[in-house]
C-alpha cells in the first residue's frame, strides 16, 4: 500500500536535532539531508510540498552562506515549495533575507518542536489550498471545470461544486443565492460548461441594470413597429438562449407585471414578443440569482409566490467571502499575479502585514471588493511586497468591524491583535508571545481556542 501521508524534508545538520525530529514528525513521510547535496537529492527523487531548512549547513555550519544557496536552488528546481528556514544566526537580518529570497516562513533557534510544528502545519494547509485552487482553475478538462473561474480551496465553495455538478444534467430550473460579489454569475457559467447544453448559448441579463420600461423588451424580444423605434424585429434574450442557457442575474428586481408574463414561459415554454400575437416555442434553460431575501418579498406582496417556486427547483447558496477560510489570500495572489504584469511589474507579493489584513477584514464587498483593493494596491505599490496599507486596510480600518456582544469584541480583539503580532515577527511564535505580553503556552492555548493553527 502505497504511503499517502504528505512529504517533508528536513535540511539538517546535526544528528541529535535530526533524531528528534524524526521522532516528532511520525504524521509526516520523512526525509532528512545534511547538506545541500542531500537535500537536492531528495528534492528530486521525493519532491516534498514542504521543506525545513537550517541556514547553517556544511561547509559554513557557523554562517548562512550554503543554507542560502540551498533555499535559492529548491525554489529554482520546484518553486511552489513551502519553505521554512531556521537559523540562529543574526536572526532578525536572515529572516528579513529569507522572505526576500522566496522563504515561506522563518524559524529562530534553538528549536521548539511544537512552535515548528505549528509553522509545518500552515505551511502543509496553505500548500493544499494552492494545490486544490491549481486543479480547479488549470489542470481539470474544460468540460470539469465546476467553478469556472471562481479561484476557491475552501470546502464550502467545494461543497457547492459538488452540488453543480449533480444538478448540471438535470433540466431544472436553479436558484443561486448569495451576496453581491461572490461570483453567481461565474458559478452560473460553470454550470453551464458542464451541462449537457454546454455547446450552446450561455446569455445573461442584469435585470437591475435595465429600466423597467426596456427590460420586457430585452427578454422577450420585439415586433418591428411595436413602440417608437422598433425600426426591426428584435429577438430577446430568451430567444437567444435558445438549446441553451438563460441566466437572470438579480431576479428579484423584476417588476411583478413581468413575472406574469416569465411565469407563463416557464409553464408553457413559449413566448410571444412584445407587439407579436404568433406563440413562440424556446427551449432554454433558467438559471437565476439574486441577493435579495425574495422569501420576504413574498410575504410582501413584491415577488409572486408561485414564479419562485418555478425559479427555485433546486436552491443553492453561495457563502459570503468571509466564510471562505484561505480563499482571501489564494485570490489576492492571483490577482496580484494577473495585474501586476501590465500595472506595476516590479510587485512581486504580499508583505507580512497584507497578509495579515487579507485575513482579518471582513470583506463586506466579498470577491469584487477583494479584486478592487489589489488593483489599487499593485498600482500603488512602492516596493516589491504589497503593504496593508498599499490594500487601505490598515489598522485603523480593520478596527471598525461590527461587534455583536462583548465575548466576540474580546475574540476580535486577540485574532486581531494575534495575527499581527505573528506578522510582525514573521511567524516566529516566541517573539509574538513577547510583543503579546504572555507567555508562550498560553498564545499555544490561544491558537487552539481560536482554530488559528494550520
Amino acid at each position: 500500500m502505497s504511503d499517502t501521508r504528505p512529504k517533508l524534508l528536513i535540511v539538517e545538520d546535526d544528528p541529535g536535532l535530526q533524531r528528534q525530529l524524526r521522532w516528532a514528525y511520525e504524521d509526516y513521510q520523512l526525509f532528512i539531508a545534511g547538506d545541500r547535496e542531500e537535500a537536492i537529492e531528495m528534492l528530486r527523487a521525493e519532491a516534498p510540498d514542504v521543506v525545513t531548512l537550517d541556514l547553517g549547513l556544511p561547509p559554513d555550519p557557523d554562517g548562512t552562506t550554503e543554507g542560502f544557496a540551498t533555499l535559492a536552488e529548491i525554489l529554482r528546481i520546484k518553486p511552489d515549495t513551502k519553505v521554512i528556514v531556521a537559523s540562529g544566526h543574526g536572526a532578525r537580518e536572515s529572516a528579513l533575507d529569507a522572505i526576500a529570497g522566496g522563504a515561506y516562513d522563518f524559524y529562530q533557534k534553538p528549536v521548539d518542536i511544537d512552535e515548528l510544528g505549528l509553522i509545518v502545519r500552515r505551511a502543509f494547509h496553505v500548500q493544499a489550498l494552492e494545490k486544490e485552487n491549481v486543479r480547479l482553475s488549470e489542470t481539470a478538462p474544460d468540460d470539469s471545470r465546476v467553478l469556472g473561474r471562481i479561484i476557491s480551496g475552501a470546502p464550502e465553495m467545494m461543497k457547492v461544486a459538488r452540488t453543480i455538478e449533480r444538478v448540471a444534467a438535470a433540466q431544472v430550473s436553479v436558484m443561486l443565492l448569495g451576496a453581491s460579489g461572490t461570483g453567481k454569475e461565474l458559478l452560473a457559467q460553470g454550470l453551464h460548461d458542464v451541462s449537457t447544453r454546454r455547446n450552446e448559448a450561455f446569455v445573461a441579463i442584469n435585470c437591475a441594470a435595465i429600466p423597467e420600461t426596456l427590460l420586457e423588451s430585452e427578454l422577450f424580444g420585439h415586433e418591428k413597429g411595436a413602440f417608437t423605434g422598433a425600426v426591426k424585429t428584435t429577438p430577446g434574450k430568451i430567444e437567444q438562449a435558445q438549446g441553451g442557457t438563460l441566466f437572470l442575474d438579480e431576479v428579484g428586481d423584476i417588476p411583478l407585471a413581468l413575472q406574469v408574463k416569465l411565469l407563463r414561459f416557464l409553464q408553457e415554454r413559449v413566448i410571444e414578443r412584445l407587439g407579436g400575437r404568433q406563440p413562440i416555442a424556446v427551449d432554454t434553460r433558467i438559471i437565476c440569482a439574486t441577493h435579495q431575501n425574495l422569501e420576504a418579498m413574498i410575504a410582501a406582496g413584491s415577488f409572486r409566490e408561485d414564479l419562485y417556486y418555478r425559479l427555485a427547483e433546486i436552491v443553492i447558496r453561495i457563502p459570503a467571502l468571509r466564510d471562505r477560510p484561505g480563499d482571501p489570500a489564494l485570490l489576492a495572489r492571483h490577482f496580484l499575479s494577473r495585474f501586476a504584469r501590465d500595472m506595476n511589474p516590479q510587485v512581486k507579493g504580499l508583505a507580512p502585514d497584507a497578509m495579515a489584513a487579507l485575513d482579518a477584514w471582513n470583506w463586506p464587498g466579498n470577491v469584487r471588493e477583494l479584486e478592487n483593493r489589489m488593483k489599487r494596491a499593485v498600482i500603488m505599490a512602492d516596493g516589491k511586497l504589497v503593504t496593508a496599507a498599499d490594500l487601505d486596510l490598515d489598522d485603523e480600518r480593520i478596527e471598525g468591524g461590527d461587534v455583536v456582544n462583548l465575548k466576540a469584541a474580546r475574540e476580535m480583539a486577540d485574532r486581531r491583535a494575534i495575527r499581527r503580532a505573528i506578522a510582525r515577527t514573521d511567524g516566529n511564535i516566541s517573539g509574538a508571545a513577547k510583543i503579546l505580553g504572555i507567555s508562550r503556552p498560553t498564545l499555544y492555548d490561544l491558537l487552539k481556542q481560536y482554530q488559528m493553527q494550520g
